[in-house]
């Protein structure tokens, strides 16, 4: 049971999202193997399916002998060391590693501590290629893109977790959110197309989540609206930037959610998934026309440098678990976790209370007519065996990649019967 004092963690620890003065259930995790947490629950130990994939970071699962090798190799050699006036093996490789698999002509790296950081070394970026003449940016509602102030800024404005802060923040330009698949697109283009170009000398870049919006709400959307705001911003001379955090590395069902949409960004966010879990490191990728533009401006360099920038353990740990990724069929794989998330959920949707169930690759919602009772469903679905982490009105999963077929009607049916037992 418990080594540690949960007295002390509800006193003094915040956790994400959280009342430090009112803080909710917390649940002791003692180890973690394969796809599964151990962990505390209702005075006794029990093992659980990480349908979250740790926010969706650990795609190989937790333990991986591969990972694990790469750090303690790394740790043999140094753990750390400045990234300013200094280089080393594991950033080098790792950048190539990012290069190589980009889309095509994105060959310069940046690399940053987490993902909200990359998307300020990106508006960062942005602002300075225009010279500082353009500080206003063009995204669509709903989106998410992290929790530091620029990244805030273009979150959703209202709906979004961040509102409270309006005041505070840059005024951004916000076009509506793109109708979902098979909806009609041509209102929403025009309309997008007007606001754009009552602001288009003001604009440095356009910012989105290409295809899947993430923690706003796990919307999908047309990959031609992607396009769209695409063309918007060459034809008026701004920059694009795609926050690929939670869709890079095959989650959406290819590489990137830009090979869907058949547009190359000229800034790309990369991060969760990097290191397979294992440790925080984000990487921003741009192309040599954006970097020569930066280095114009007049700082004359990019003016940004974490303390922790290339960690040398880091860099390590993603290099392996790129390679891990390689030896994967990721195609078939993802496909196989896809078809598995969408016939084990779909008994969701004749539930009254459920509004949608979808699924994107290896991303499974169940879309609520209300608000989810988070420790409820959250309990519920323990019960079943399983670990999720619902929000506003969404019971989702990310699983790792290495779920069985087992692992993910384990999951499925927990979801559903959470959302039976305590929505229906």
């Amino acid at each position: 049971m418990t080594s540690f004092d949960l007295d002390f963690d509800r006193e003094h620890l915040w956790h994400p999202y959280s009342s430090m003065t009112s803080p909710g259930t917390v649940y002791p995790v003692s180890s973690a193997a394969g796809v599964r947490l151990r962990l505390e629950y209702d005075d006794r130990e029990v093992e659980v399916v990480d349908a979250m994939s740790s926010w969706w970071c650990a795609i190989h699962g937790y333990g991986v002998p591969a990972l694990d090798q790469a750090a303690r190799d790394q740790l043999g050699k140094m753990s750390h060391v400045m990234f300013g006036g200094l280089t080393h093996e594991p950033a080098v490789k790792l950048a190539q590693q990012l290069v190589d698999r980009a889309p095509a002509g994105l060959d310069k790296v940046f690399f940053a501590d987490s993902g909200s950081v990359s998307l300020e070394v990106a508006m960062k970026m942005a602002w300075q290629a225009h010279a500082l003449r353009r500080t206003r940016f063009f995204t669509i509602r709903g989106g998410y893109h992290g929790d530091t102030f620029s990244p805030m800024s273009v979150t959703d404005p209202d709906g979004g977790m961040h509102s409270m802060y309006a005041g505070f923040l840059p005024q951004h330009v916000f076009a509506d959110r793109p109708p979902a698949v098979g909806e009609p697109l041509e209102d929403w283009k025009a309309a997008t197309s007007r606001l754009y170009e009552q602001h288009a000398s003001e604009i440095a870049a356009v910012v989105i989540e290409p295809v899947l919006q993430g923690a706003g709400g796990m919307h999908v959307y047309d990959p031609s609206a992607v396009q769209h705001l695409v063309s918007l911003a060459r034809e008026h001379g701004a920059l694009v930037i795609f926050d690929e955090i939670a869709t890079g590395f095959w989650r959406t069902g290819t590489d990137w959610a830009a090979s869907r949409c058949h547009v190359t960004p000229d800034i790309l966010c990369v991060g969760k998934a990097l290191t397979g879990g294992y440790l925080t490191l984000a990487a921003v990728l741009t192309t040599a026309e954006v970097a020569a533009a930066v280095d114009a401006s007049p700082a004359g360099a990019m003016m940004h440098g974490p303390t922790f920038m290339a960690n040398p353990l880091a860099c390590a740990i993603a290099s392996a678990s790129l390679d891990l990724l390689d030896s994967y069929d990721c195609f078939a794989t993802i496909n196989r976790i896809s078809k598995g998330l969408a016939d084990g959920l779909a008994p969701a949707g004749d539930l009254p209370v459920v509004r949608e169930v979808r699924t994107l690759g290896a991303v499974g919602v169940i879309e609520l007519d209300r608000p989810a009772d988070v420790p409820a469903l959250t309990r519920a679905a323990l019960d079943r065996g399983v670990w999720v982490r619902p929000f506003r009105n969404l019971v989702y999963t990310m699983p790792p990649y290495v779920c069985t077929d087992e692992d993910l009607g384990v999951i499925t049916g927990a979801l559903v019967g959470a959302v039976t037992e305590v929505c229906a």
